[in-house]
């Protein structure tokens, strides 16, 4: 189904009797959509997201995982989706990626409660923590553009290939653009590798992961620092 045939659907049940409880039933089907403008704050977002079914991952989550940190913030930082400890909490981000991610932020000054907004393309766990398949992610891709708008970022990273192929639609390695700038519907997004790869790649030697993923975020700190 095209998104303009979701956006026409869409508008045919807001014309029904029964209006006033389409709201309510956005989650229950991926056939159902969720247009721009359909949500008021984060929070009630957040609500929607915890009683959704849009695909399979809803059955078997704990809770939703939306996001955290600061709903006004210039910086937002999307992950995959969530592992088992951000399945626990509800919060994106909090095993042991999330702390190297924190460490990464740190240490060009940034702030998670203040300065950046996390989240994940998908807000439910995978099995086996695997990678999303694509009608998962289209399920819940418009739960993150909602996201967006509603948090108003000026940069986005996006932290591995996943994650820059689900929001741009750019299917190139992280290797080979991680550290560029990628222009998406008038906003700034950097690919940057994912905090889990560093930690299966320690070696802080010029040239290695690491060392390229300090190179990058103080890019992003330069850049913020414009505004």
């Amino acid at each position: 189904m095209s998104d303009e045939t979701q956006l026409t659907l869409f508008d045919l049940l807001a014309e029904t009797p029964s209006s006033s409880s389409q709201f309510n039933l956005i989650p229950t089907s991926a056939k159902i959509p969720i247009p721009p403008g359909t949500y008021n704050s984060v929070t009630e977002l957040a609500k929607h997201c915890n009683e959704c079914y849009r695909c399979g991952l809803g059955a078997n989550r704990t809770h939703a995982v939306v996001g955290r940190g600061n709903v006004n913030a210039n910086l937002m930082i999307i992950g995959e989706a969530p592992g088992q400890h951000e399945d626990e909490t509800g919060l994106p981000f909090v095993g042991r990626s999330g702390q190297l991610l924190e460490k990464i932020l740190a240490s060009v000054g940034f702030n998670t409660e203040q300065d950046v907004y996390i989240t994940n393309i998908n807000r439910c766990r995978p099995p086996e923590n695997r990678v999303p398949t694509n009608e998962e992610i289209a399920a819940c891709k418009p739960y993150l553009l909602e996201q967006i708008r509603l948090v108003d970022p000026k940069v986005i990273l996006l932290t591995g290939t996943t994650s820059v192929k689900a929001l741009t639609g750019n299917k190139t390695a992280i290797s080979k653009i991680r550290g560029s700038w990628i222009e998406w519907e008038g906003r700034l997004c950097m690919p940057i590798f994912h905090p889990s790869y560093l930690l299966r790649n320690p070696s802080q030697e010029k040239g290695s992961p690491k060392w390229l993923m300090w190179q990058d975020i103080q890019t992003v700190r330069a850049k913020l620092d414009e505004f």
